[in-house]
């Protein structure tokens, strides 16, 4: 890496622009930075360090202020840097966040950060992207910033420290500068792997642990296996099935016996119910022979209430039509209640009598007509009145109408008024929307693009990981192409080798070889195990096919997901997607603001048109209402006029016209009550004429029917209840007549005498003996087989599991064993882990280096001694670092040299590290170095044996750039560069 020129602007002490151009400044290999304490000699490095990483060293990156507080008001830090880093020359420029007045109002407003990077030797598109230009940066140099902190920037003072540091601190520096994170994930793979394995032992072990607890469950022991539980329960089945064999075997006698019992059992129950049977059937017949009269009684009854049932139903009709001449009477005296209430329906019933007669249709229908012709006259009266009625109710109406048309003329008047007002009110409000409408197209921009950033952050989360499964993919591919391919050679070659075996096959006795011709094959090849045939070696070839196919394809996703996200981090310029949410929330409430204002112009504008309409409306509304109250009291004198006509002609036909309704209510219903009677005395006549006749049929049939009179039959009747009842009676005796006589005929009862006597007690006890005795027996065998089951399951289990026991424990006990000593315990002699062993070796190769160094500016006294010995109270070992005096021959604590000393081991320390992270970078060539403060602890020959390494690396072809404020130094360098402190702020002037 070489600089060529540095442009500052408003950064850090720095109030305007100044330049430095460090081709000239370097062109004798070494310059120096001097000027007075606090001029900004540290912040020309920093202007560096920002300018490539974009941040800057130390505790000075906390502060996160680069702005100058010296800058006018509204000029932007920015810092542009040339370099040629590994053989590519770019432009860097930066401009850190910071604050700037709002151009409205009072307050500040964030500015963003901001970067650009230029590739000068025209290859490779240009980055505008933060997170993209760190990675260029960072693929250029092969260094983090920390790394290039440390060894381009050399800061004495932090390795004044990490001289004098502990192991603890010094390791920290050390992790810091070299990525030891890989050998950390061994680290904690093994812890990892340890615990996992651990826990899946002590569940496999509480597996064995729990299923021997159940075969000794089983077995009905007490837990406890021997050292091989397997073994064990394997005993404990044999036993379980010695004693389910003999308790079968006991189950089996059980079972004869019981089978025995319960045959004699069943021979006394039989003989006990036969002769029980022959006893009933003898009692049954004998009673049956003593009750045999009643049911002779029984018999006659139901003759003679068959006989009646005939004459029932006649009589029932008659009945029913007695019943219903009476209750047509009864209608009759109910339809003349009515007429009773008034005098002339009184007169009307005095003339037809109390008894229905054939002139009743004459006298009745002739009063009921002129009751209905009266009715009608009042009807045309009642209709007049309605009319009245509905003139009045129009004469309200106007009137009320006119009093709501006076208001509304009134407030109509009013509401004219005040229409000028809200016109001049409408006409700003469209204003104020034309004026948003006007700003919405530059809102729109920038919603859109606010949002295009938000959504292009957000994706580009899921699409890195996308690209890291794509790439991940394509390594997985790409291994089995491999396969495939070495499959596909392997079979090929296997096919060429067995090639003679292939032909051999084909080869028929008698006809030719299709290689040498011949007729005769003595010795055929045979094929080898391993032979392969044309259709293995075409599978192989289509598998490798597939599988290129497969990669190619793979590594076009890959591509092309990567281009995607390059595009991604493009658009979002790679801000936090919180910053974006907040900037895209912004955007759209400002654009939804404007877009609402702006949205409400049309109806706006529309309301100041209608607001002008309304005024034509108002004035049209008003003439409107006045030309209706004219009408409205022609309306009003037309009606007055025909209520008084109306109530005339009622008076003179009447004389009151409130006794209109309760005369046409009394002649209607006396004309209706008149249709009524007459209906009802006609029903009444009618139904006493059936009645007669239906009694008169009733009588004739009981004489018919052998009875002596009507009441003979009636008595004669039965309910159907009862006759089921006699039916039932009569049938039950014949059917228990009919079972004793066929009990007393079966075979096994007509044999007996009656002087029989089973003994069904004794045998029924004899089976509960027997039965016991079963149960029992069963209840052994089920248990012991059960048991013998419950052990063989048990301890097929176990064995399984033990058998995966056996490996685990193993496997574990050597994964903890790689665990410890990859950790610094078990059998590590030193005690360093493998992380630390790590840092140990590549502090030995620090200490190799420095020590030239040293041994150079010391004049050949001193260099670094490494040690990996373990240090006490547990602390880890490898990071010892200490100082051989030769002229003393004794290897010392480097917090014994003196300040000269001491900065002299810090510069060899910083240079040899410089050296050995360089070469881990990749061999990259450090051009320009930095060497920040210290010289003014040294004596005139300590100076100018360090000056000598200097020159030294002046000769190698490196600029060194030293920053100190040392008199001395001006006079050995010629090459300067003054940083000039000033009330504005600083400036920057180059002497040579």
């Amino acid at each position: 890496m070489r600089l060529h020129t540095l442009e500052v602007t408003a950064f850090g002490p720095f109030a305007n622009t100044v330049e430095i151009d460090f081709d000239e400044l370097g062109a004798d290999g070494l310059f120096l930075l001097h000027g007075q304490t606090g001029a900004g000699k540290t912040s020309i490095l920093d202007a560096v360090a920002f300018a490539l990483y974009g941040t800057v060293p130390g505790a000075r990156a906390d502060g996160r202020r680069l702005l100058s507080d010296h800058a006018p008001a509204g000029l932007a830090p920015r810092v542009r840097l040339e370099a040629t880093i590994s053989g590519r020359r770019i432009l860097l420029e930066r401009s850190p966040e910071y604050e700037r007045p709002k151009m409205r109002g009072t307050g500040t407003v964030k500015q963003q950060a901001k970067a650009t990077l230029t590739w000068l030797d025209g290859d490779g598109v240009d980055l505008s992207r933060i997170p993209d230009i760190g990675d260029a940066v960072k693929g250029l140099l092969g260094m983090s910033a920390e790394q290039f902190f440390q060894v381009v920037l050399l800061p004495q003072g932090d390795f004044a420290k990490f001289l004098r540091a502990g192991s603890d601190e010094r390791g920290k520096l050390l992790e810091r500068l070299f990525d030891t994170t890989r050998f950390g994930d061994v680290e904690q793979w093994f812890r990892e792997r340890r615990g996992t394995g651990g826990k899946l032992l002590a569940e496999q072990q509480k597996t064995v642990d729990l299923l021997a607890a159940k075969v000794a469950a089983a077995a009905g022991i007490e837990a406890g296996a021997d050292a091989d539980p397997v073994e064990w329960a394997h005993r404990l089945s044999a036993d379980a099935a010695d004693t389910r064999d003999a308790a079968a075997s006991v189950l089996e006698r059980a079972r004869e016996v019981d089978r025995t019992n319960r045959q004699a059992l069943d021979t006394a129950v039989a003989l006990e119910q036969s002769l029980r049977r022959r006893t009933d059937a003898l009692a049954a017949l004998e009673s049956l022979d003593a009750t045999e009269p009643v049911r002779q009684e029984l018999r006659r009854e139901r003759d003679a209430a068959q006989r009646a049932t005939s004459v029932s139903i006649l009589d029932r009709d008659a009945g029913r039509a007695a019943t219903e001449a009476e209750k047509a009477a009864r209608s009759a005296e109910v339809a003349a209640e009515p007429l009773r209430a008034d005098d002339e329906g009184r007169r009307l019933l005095a003339e037809i009598g109390d008894v229905p007669a054939d002139t009743d249709r004459a006298l009745i229908r002739s009063r009921s007509e002129q009751w209905s012709a009266e009715a009608a006259r009042l009807d045309d009266l009642l209709q007049q009145h309605r009319r009245l009625t509905t003139v009045e109710e129009d004469l309200a109406r106007v009137a009320g109408r006119r009093g709501t048309l006076g208001e509304e003329r009134g407030r109509l008047v009013t509401e004219r008024t005040a229409l000028p007002d809200r016109l001049t009110a409408a006409v700003a409000s469209v204003s104020a929307s034309e004026q948003a409408a006007a700003a919405l197209p530059g809102l729109v921009a920038a919603r859109d693009l606010a949002a295009d950033s938000l959504g292009a952050a957000t994706e580009l989360a899921l699409r890195s990981a996308e690209l890291e499964r794509a790439r991940q993919q394509v390594l997985e591919l790409h291994s089995a192409f491999n396969d495939a391919r070495d499959t596909h050679l392997d079979i090929r070659r296997r096919r060429i080798e067995g090639m003679a075996a292939e032909l051999a096959a084909r080869l028929t006795a008698g006809e030719p070889c299709e290689v040498c011709g011949a007729t005769e094959h003595p010795a055929p090849a045979v094929p080898a195990p391993d032979t392969v045939t044309k259709d293995d070696e075409s599978a192989a070839q289509s598998a490798e096919q597939r599988a290129e196919t497969a990669l190619a394809e793979a590594r076009t996703v890959a591509t092309e997901t990567a281009g995607a996200v390059a595009m991604l981090r493009q658009r979002c310029g790679d801000i936090p997607v919180d910053e974006l949410a907040l900037r895209h929330a912004e955007a759209v409430r400002a654009h939804d603001e404007a877009k609402n204002e702006a949205a409400r112009l049309a109806r706006r504008r529309a309301e100041v048109d209608e607001l002008h309409r309304h005024a034509t409306d108002l004035d049209e509304r008003i003439q409107r209402v006045e030309s209706e109250l004219a009408d409205l009291d022609r309306r009003h004198a037309v009606l007055s006029a025909e209520a008084a006509e109306i109530r005339t002609r009622i008076t003179e036909a009447a004389g009151d016209a409130e006794s209109l309704a309760p005369r046409r209510r009394r002649v209607a219903g006396l004309a209706a009550a008149a249709t009524a009677l007459l209906d009802a005395r006609s029903a009444a006549a009618h139904a006493r004429t059936v009645a007669e006749q239906r009694s008169a049929e009733t009588i004739a049939a009981a004489e018919g029917a052998g009875f002596a009179d009507l009441v003979a039959a009636r008595a004669a009747l039965r309910s159907a209840e009862r006759l089921d009842e006699i039916d039932r009676v009569l049938r039950a005796a014949d059917n228990e007549r009919a079972v004793a006589t066929a009990t007393l005929a079966e075979p096994a009862i007509a044999v007996l005498t009656g002087d029989e006597q089973p003994d069904v007690p004794g045998a029924r006890a004899t089976v509960a003996a027997g039965a016991a005795a079963l149960d029992q027996a069963h209840a052994a065998a089920t248990e012991s087989a059960r048991r013998a089951l419950d052990i063989d399951a048990f301890t097929s289990r176990l064995e399984q599991a033990y058998a995966k026991l056996v490996p685990l424990r193993d496997e574990q006990a050597e994964l903890a064993d790689l665990a410890d000593v990859v950790a610094g315990g078990g059998s590590n002699a030193k005690k360093m882990s493998l992380r630390s062993y790590v840092l140990a070796a590549r502090l030995e190769e620090v200490a190799e280096a420095a020590s030239e160094r040293l041994r150079r500016m010391s004049g050949g006294r001193y260099e670094f001694v490494h040690s990996d010995a373990a240090e006490t109270r547990g602390r880890r070992g490898g990071l010892g670092l200490d100082i051989h005096d030769e002229y003393t021959g004794v290897v010392r604590s480097t917090k014994t040299l003196s300040g000269g000393e001491s900065f002299q081991a810090s510069l060899a320390l910083a240079l040899g590290l410089a050296d050995v992270v360089a070469a881990e970078a990749g061999g990259l060539v450090l051009d320009t170095m930095f060497i920040d403060e210290g010289f003014g602890t040294l004596d005139a020959d300590s100076l100018d044996a360090v000056m000598g390494v200097l020159d030294e690396l002046r000769a190698g072809g490196r600029v060194v750039g030293v920053v100190s404020h040392v008199d001395e130094m001006r006079q050995r360098i010629p090459s300067r560069l003054h940083v000039i402190r000033g009330r504005s702020g600083s400036t920057v002037q180059v002497a040579s």
